[in-house]
C-alpha cells in the first residue's frame, strides 16, 4: 500500500525540469509498476501506464494525465565563478533571493541565489525587487572550478526540503504538479480492487510548464474517448480572496469552461455529490491552464474533464497543499471509473 506523504515527499525532492523529467519519472513508473498491466515511456519522454479494463473488447479507455515536469532555473552563463540564469517555465523573481537550489553541471552542486547589495545595483532598481538579470548562484566554489563544472545550458533546480505542517499540509517546490502525480497513483492502487470495465491510462507527462509537449502527443498515441487533466488550483490565502482561490482542505475542484466536456462534467459533480465529496465548482472562462488545453484538441477532439488541486503559494519553492484533497480526487476518480458503463460515451453529447 502506497502512503501518500512519504511518495510525495520523494517526488518533490526530485529534479525533473520540464523537458528533462527522467529522474522523476524513474520514481513514478517503479510505483506504477505494479498498478498497471503494461508501462511504456512515450517519444517524448512522458509516463504512460495501461489497466486493461474488464468490458469486453474493443474496450472504451478513459486517459488520466498529470504532467510531472517541474519549473526551475537554466544557466546562461559563468562569470567569475558566478553562475548566472534565466527560468525554466514560469517563475516571479521576487520568490529567488535566499533560495536552495541544485546546480546540475558535470556534478551536482548544491548553490544559493544572491543578490547584490541594493547600493551597487543601478539607479533605476535601488529599492525595489532585483530582476532576474541581476541574479546569480554561488555555489562556493573559485572561478576555476566552477568554470571547469557549471556551463550554460545546464540545469538549475529548487533544492528546499519538504516540510510537513499542521492540519495535513505539505510544503516543498514542485507539487504543481506532482501532487496530481500522487493523486493518480492512489486511484491506481484503487483500482487494483475493482472490475472496472474501460480501460484506463495513466499519464505522467512533460513539458506541461512550456510547451504542453505531452498533453498534445499522449492523447494522439492513446486515442482516449474520454480524458481528465489533473493539476493543481490556486488556493485561498494571502492575497487570494477572490473566485479564483478555493478553500485549502476542503476538496477539489471541477473545472467549468470551453476546455470542459458539459454532460461529463455534471455526472462527475452527480456522483462527487453523492459520494459527499466536496468539490468547488471553478470558473475557466479562457482555457484551463492545463494539460487539457492540448488533449481537447487532438484529432477529432476528446471530451475532456479538469479537477484541480488547491495550492497555496503556486510557483514557488514553498507550494502547500493538503493530503486530504489529494486523497479526495484520488476517491473520486476510482469511482468514476469503476461506475463507467461501456455505453457511457453514446449518452453523452456536448450540445445537451
Amino acid at each position: 500500500m502506497i502512503e501518500l506523504s512519504p511518495f510525495l515527499k520523494q517526488l518533490i525532492s526530485l529534479p525533473g525540469l520540464s523537458g528533462h523529467e527522467a529522474p522523476v519519472r524513474a520514481v513514478i513508473a517503479e510505483a506504477w509498476q505494479p498498478l498497471v498491466d503494461e508501462l511504456s515511456t512515450s517519444k517524448i519522454g512522458s509516463l504512460h501506464g495501461l489497466r486493461r479494463g474488464a468490458g469486453p473488447e474493443p474496450r472504451q479507455r478513459i486517459l488520466l494525465s498529470a504532467h510531472m515536469d517541474a519549473i526551475g532555473l537554466i544557466a546562461t552563463s559563468v562569470v567569475e565563478g558566478l553562475v548566472h540564469f534565466t527560468q525554466v517555465g514560469g517563475i516571479d523573481p521576487r520568490i529567488l533571493p535566499g533560495q536552495l537550489v541544485t546546480v546540475h553541471g558535470r556534478k551536482d552542486l548544491p548553490g544559493v541565489v544572491v543578490q547584490p547589495a541594493d547600493r551597487l545595483l543601478p539607479a533605476a532598481h535601488k529599492g525595489k525587487p532585483v530582476g532576474m538579470e541581476y541574479l546569480l548562484v554561488d555555489t562556493g566554489l573559485t572561478a576555476q572550478e566552477t568554470a571547469e563544472l557549471v556551463r550554460p545550458g545546464d540545469l538549475i533546480s529548487f533544492a528546499q526540503p519538504p516540510i510537513e505542517l499542521a492540519g495535513e499540509t505539505l510544503s516543498g517546490h514542485s507539487l504543481d504538479n506532482r501532487a496530481s502525480v500522487a493523486a493518480v497513483t492512489l486511484c491506481l492502487e484503487e483500482l487494483k480492487h475493482s472490475a472496472a470495465a474501460w480501460d484506463v491510462w495513466a499519464v505522467a507527462s512533460v513539458q506541461e510548464e512550456t510547451v504542453l509537449g505531452g498533453a498534445i502527443t499522449s492523447p494522439f498515441d492513446i486515442r482516449p474517448n474520454l480524458a481528465i487533466a489533473i493539476d493543481v488550483t490556486h488556493a485561498k490565502g494571502p492575497g487570494v480572496s477572490d473566485y479564483r482561490g478555493f478553500p485549502l482542505g476542503e476538496g477539489p475542484t471541477l473545472g467549468w469552461g470551453p476546455n470542459v466536456h458539459p454532460p461529463a462534467n455534471k455526472a462527475l459533480k452527480d456522483l462527487a455529490d453523492k459520494l459527499e465529496i466536496p468539490t468547488s465548482m471553478e470558473p475557466m472562462p479562457h482555457h484551463s491552464g492545463t494539460d487539457a488545453i492540448g488533449i481537447q484538441v487532438v484529432a477529432e477532439g476528446i471530451p475532456t474533464l479538469v479537477i484541480g488541486i488547491p495550492l497555496r503559494y503556486m510557483h514557488t519553492p514553498v507550494e502547500m497543499v493538503s493530503l486530504k484533497d489529494i486523497n479526495r480526487t484520488a476517491h473520486l476518480m476510482a469511482e468514476f471509473i469503476a461506475r463507467l458503463e461501456p455505453d457511457f460515451m453514446d449518452k453523452i453529447h456536448w450540445d445537451e
